[in-house]
C-alpha cells in the first residue's frame, strides 16, 4: 500500500497557537464533564449525508466515519458547516461516491472514542478519520492512555480491513513542556508505527486565529471549519481515490 504518512510538525509547539485552549480549557472542562455520562450509551445523532430513514430503499453506499469530539461534531455550528459535512460535498464534486458518518461527541476522551468504536463501525466502512485526544489535553490525561486508546481503535479498525487516518491534536500550555512534547508525539509515533496516513495537526492554521474561531476561543467559526475540511481533505481525497479504484482492500 503506498504510504500516505504526512512529515509531522515539529516538536516545539509554538505558544501563540497553542494558548487558544489554555483560554477556552475550563469551559470545555465542563462541557467535557456534562457529556461523560451519556456517551458511552448514546451514539452521535445522524451523519454529513441525509439520514436513513425506516424504509428507505436507497443502495447502501461505503462510509467514511469520522470519530471525534466537539471539534468534529461541530459545537455552536449549523450541522451543514461542520468539517465533516464539508467533505461529503468535496467527495461529491469529485465523484467519489461515500456517505460522511459524522461520529463526533462533545466532550469526547480518546477513551470515550474507544467506548463506542462497534457502534461506529457498522456497516461498510472502509476509511475511519480517528480525531481525538483535545479533551485528553485539555484534562491533562496521561498520554501513556492517550496511546494505548488510539492504538487499540486503529489496530480494530484494520481487523476489519478499514482504512485509516490519524488527525494529530495539540496540548495546552499549562501542562508543561514535557507533557507537550510527549502529547505531541504520540500522533507521529502511531502513525509510522500503524503505517496509517497522519494530519498533522486538526487544527492548523485555526487554532490562535481569532476570526477564524468562536468567542471560546476554541471551536472554529464556519470559516475555521473550511480550514480543518482542507486539512484532511489533503490526505483523505488520495486513500477515497484509492478506494474507488481498487475496490474493498485489506489495510
Amino acid at each position: 500500500m503506498r504510504r500516505l504518512v504526512l512529515a509531522p510538525v515539529a516538536p516545539v509547539i509554538l505558544s501563540v497557537i497553542l494558548s487558544v485552549f489554555l483560554f477556552g480549557s475550563v469551559a470545555c472542562r465542563g462541557e467535557a464533564a456534562r457529556e461523560d455520562e451519556r456517551r458511552a450509551t448514546t451514539p452521535p445523532a445522524g451523519s454529513a449525508a441525509a439520514p436513513v430513514r425506516p424504509g428507505d430503499a436507497r443502495p447502501k453506499i461505503p462510509k467514511i466515519v469520522v470519530l471525534g469530539d466537539s471539534l468534529t461534531a461541530g459545537l455552536g455550528l449549523p450541522a451543514d458547516e461542520a468539517y465533516p459535512s464539508l467533505l461529503q460535498e468535496r467527495l461529491k464534486r469529485a465523484g467519489l461516491e461515500f456517505e460522511v458518518v459524522n461520529a463526533g461527541v462533545s466532550g469526547d476522551t480518546s477513551a470515550g472514542g474507544l467506548s463506542r468504536l462497534d457502534w461506529a463501525l457498522q456497516g461498510d466502512v472502509r476509511i475511519l478519520v480517528i480525531a481525538l485526544g483535545g479533551n485528553d489535553g485539555l484534562r491533562g490525561l496521561p498520554t501513556d492512555a492517550l496511546s494505548q486508546n488510539l492504538s487499540e481503535i486503529i489496530e480494530r479498525a484494520q481487523a476489519r480491513h478499514v482504512r485509516v487516518i490519524l488527525a494529530g491534536m495539540e496540548a495546552p500550555p499549562n501542562y508543561g513542556r514535557d507533557y507537550i512534547v510527549s502529547f505531541h508525539r504520540v500522533y507521529p509515533d502511531l502513525a509510522r508505527r500503524y503505517n496509517v496516513a497522519l494530519v498533522p495537526f486538526l487544527l492548523q492554521n485555526v487554532a490562535g486565529i481569532d476570526r477564524l474561531n468562536q468567542r471560546d476561543g476554541i471551536h472554529p467559526t464556519a470559516a475555521g471549519a473550511r480550514i480543518v475540511a482542507d486539512n484532511v481533505w489533503s490526505v483523505l481525497r488520495p486513500l477515497a481515490e484509492a478506494q474507488k479504484g481498487e475496490g474493498r482492500t485489506g489495510s
